[in-house]
Formats: C-alpha cells, structure tokens, sequence
C-alpha cells in the first residue's frame, strides 16, 4: 500500500459543505466528529457504495474479510500537514501501519495525501486521510466518562487488566499526543516510546474518565502544549485516592521525555506485577 499524493481533483467534498471524504476511489459520508487532538481529527464515517465503481468498491481491495464492515462504517483519521518534516512523518506512520497485523491492533485500510492551496486562514498545504475500522462502542474514555457521570470507577485490578490486553490502545481517541508529535520539526526519535506517552495517558483516562491534562483546556490562559511538554499532571483533588500510589507512579513513568520512558516489554512486566499485587 503505497503512499500516494493525489491532486486537487481528489480533494474531499466537506470542504465544499458536501461532508464526504474520498479516500482514492472510494467515497465516505462523515456522521460524526469523534476526535481531535493537535493537528489530527477522527470521523465516523458510513462508506457510499457503488458496486460500478472502480475497483468493486472498497471491500474488493481490503484483504482481510473481517475487515469489512458490514453496514459500511469505518473511522478516518485526517491530519494537516504544514511542513515537509510532517509530511514525512505521516508518511513513516503509513510505512510502519502496513507491517503490522494484531488482533489488538487497528490495521491501517486505506490511505491518501491530498496537496492544498495555502490561504491566509489556511497554513497546511497537505491533509492525510487515513481509514481504519470503526469501533462504535466508544473510545475508553467514552466508558469512563460515562461512569463518572454516575459516580462509579473501574476497580484498581479492573484497570490493570484492561490496560494489560491493549483493549485500551485499541479504543483510545487521538487526543493523547506525545510532547514529540507537538513539535514535528524538533528531530526527536519517533518510536515504541511515542506510543508509551499515549498509554499513560489512557491509563490516566480509565482511572479518572478524562486526560491528565484536560484540566487546561479550562484554565483562561492555559497552554496545553506547555503542559504536555512538561508534563503538568494534575491528579484529581480527593480526600483519599480511590487508587494506589504505585498506579500514579505508573503513569508517571510512561510520562518522561522521550530517552527516560519504558519500552514496551518493561511496560507488560510491570503491569503483569501490579495485577498479581493487587488480585490478591
């Protein structure tokens, strides 16, 4: 699955207030926003079927049957890129999406990187869609909002066990960016690490239903970039904390910079102790 740049004759409908999207030759109606973070935004969309379409549509070009979705709803991921530094960025996150196939892991369906016209209320001169399947029962902190509402809280072992299957990386929204994605252009090292910022931050999500650092988005002056990059955690203000210290130190471990953060076998080592700590 190559990674294509298509000309402006490609570009989506929602720009023109049509609210599809067209990934190569297969078209998509959005239904909803679901996401956002940075740079990034994350649709449910329903696919326009056209068995006369090029191709037979996009079930003839996913490989793997499962894959398909049965009612045409998928999840499309749309990134604006500024730069050459983030357009290559994309581009490595596409290459390394086609090499991987696990059950607990989203596949990358489709893809395509459109060119933009720059305008003076527009600074990104390409945006990336890209198609995944959707998962319409909620993102983690779906289920975890949902219980805070009704004052309720995944046990300690509820939450390492979740965290353990990677069912939480599988459902998780693309709002919890590492302080190195703020900053394409910094030449810090993208790897497994990238991923590990992401999962304190879910781990955080399943505990309290929000991101550690949600919190900013209601401060006046608040800067959330400034507070992911130096990891401002704020824990919520509890007469006593419904979960141990050891979880929160947890979560801080996965919330370094990039050279101090755990890799991911420390990460199920350390997981796997916590849960035997605490099922007892």
């Amino acid at each position: 699955m190559g990674c294509s740049i298509s000309g402006l004759n490609n570009l989506y409908d929602a720009v023109n207030g049509g609210g599809d999207i067209w990934i190569n030759e297969n078209r998509f109606r959005i239904v909803k926003q679901i996401g956002e973070g940075g740079s990034d935004s994350l649709y449910l969309v329903k696919e326009i079927r056209n068995e006369a379409a090029v191709g037979g549509g996009l079930s003839k070009k996913i490989q793997d049957p499962s894959h398909v979705s049965a009612d045409g709803s998928y999840s499309i991921k749309k990134v604006l890129i500024e730069n050459e530094e983030q357009l290559e960025t994309v581009r490595e996150e596409i290459r390394v999406s086609s090499f991987f196939s696990h059950p607990n892991l989203l596949p990358l369906l489709d893809h395509a990187i459109i060119s933009v016209k720059v305008t003076t209320d527009k600074t990104w001169n390409h945006e990336a869609y890209l198609l995944f399947p959707a998962h319409l029962e909620g993102t983690v902190v779906d289920h975890s909002k949902a219980m805070k509402t009704k004052n309720e809280r995944f046990s300690t072992k509820e939450v390492l066990q979740i965290f353990r299957q990677e069912w939480a990386a599988k459902h998780c929204p693309e709002l919890f960016r590492a302080p190195e994605l703020w900053d394409c252009t910094s030449r810090s090292s993208i790897d497994e690490r990238t991923d590990i910022w992401s999962l304190g931050c879910t781990l955080y999500a399943l505990m309290y239903g929000e991101s550690p650092f949600e919190y900013v988005l209601e401060e006046p002056e608040g800067n959330l970039q400034f507070a992911i990059e130096n990891a401002q955690i704020k824990w919520p203000a509890e007469p006593k904390s419904a979960y141990p210290e050891p979880l929160h130190q947890f979560i801080k471990w996965m919330l370094q910079p990039p050279t101090l953060r755990p890799r991911i076998d420390d990460i199920i080592i350390h997981v796997d102790k916590l849960i035997t700590k605490y099922s007892t």
